[in-house]
């Protein structure tokens, strides 16, 4: 057994467990950083699958997709701007209006997953709060703000 691995530990049971969340523990992996990583793998997983689901459902033109599967290969050789004006797609966050459609619900699987590290550090900011640690509230409370205010498109060219 490597170091990296789990240590296994029997329960009342009987049974071995291999939590690596206990075995990160016992090695003294700060609670803030266990909180962060559940929550960026609850968002990647749950993004990963809005991504799957929704690439099955435009495959099957379920729901209607705006542009259909079958026409992809004449937009193929176009420019973002050319097949923005020719798939009247909207630019931005319009996106989000056409969210019923099976070729944009791809993208909110794409917003789960951008969105994953601004979540996580919103979740570790009550921790850094009730210990006073000023400096890693402002830092993980900054990185919101950045990645929000990215996000917002507020700061367009």
């Amino acid at each position: 057994m490597t170091t990296d691995e789990p240590k296994v530990s029997q329960t009342e049971g009987g049974r071995k467990d291999r939590s690596p969340v206990d075995g990160h523990r016992k090695r003294g992996t700060p609670p803030e950083q266990l909180r962060y990583a559940s929550v960026l793998r609850v968002c990647v997983g749950a993004g990963l699958l809005i991504l799957a689901v929704s690439f099955l459902l435009y495959m099957f033109g379920v729901p209607q997709a705006r542009v259909p599967a079958d026409q992809l290969p004449r937009y193929w050789s176009l420019s973002v701007d050319q097949f923005v004006r020719a798939t009247d797609t909207p630019t931005g966050w319009g996106w989000f209006a056409l969210v019923g459609h099976s070729d944009m619900l791809n993208l909110l699987g794409i917003a789960v997953l951008a969105a994953a590290p601004a979540l996580a550090s919103l979740a570790v900011l009550p921790m850094f709060a009730r210990r006073g640690e000023l400096a890693l509230l402002v830092i993980a409370l900054l990185q919101v703000i950045v990645l929000a205010v990215s996000a917002s498109n507020l700061v367009a060219r």
